[in-house]
């Protein structure tokens, strides 16, 4: 999944603050300088994509060919219950009334 929020889609009424020291301030915005944008705008983007990023990561599992292949197999031709879950279900079901 991956969240690509336009900043032209709302207005921006939320405000977000950081305190830096100056020479991180100065080499940001040297970057933002360099790429032409305001320094706003290259920490809102940056902080956005860095942020799509680590959510991308945590959020999307990637799996290999044979690992893929092993995965929908699981699910179409699943095993049969073992004796333990069989009767965890048969214990539930009493309890249950079903």
């Amino acid at each position: 999944m991956r969240i690509t929020l336009d900043p032209h889609d709302k207005p921006r009424n939320a405000r977000l603050e950081a305190r830096v020291s100056s020479d991180q301030k100065d080499f940001f915005q040297h970057a933002a300088s360099l790429t032409g944008r305001t320094l706003s705008e290259f920490v809102i983007d940056s902080t956005q994509e860095a942020a799509a990023k680590i959510v991308q990561e945590h959020e999307v599992i990637r799996l290999a060919r044979e690992e893929q292949i092993a995965f929908v197999t699981a699910l179409l031709t699943p095993s049969e219950p073992g004796s333990r879950l069989q009767k965890a279900v048969q214990s539930y079901r009493q309890k249950a009334g079903l």
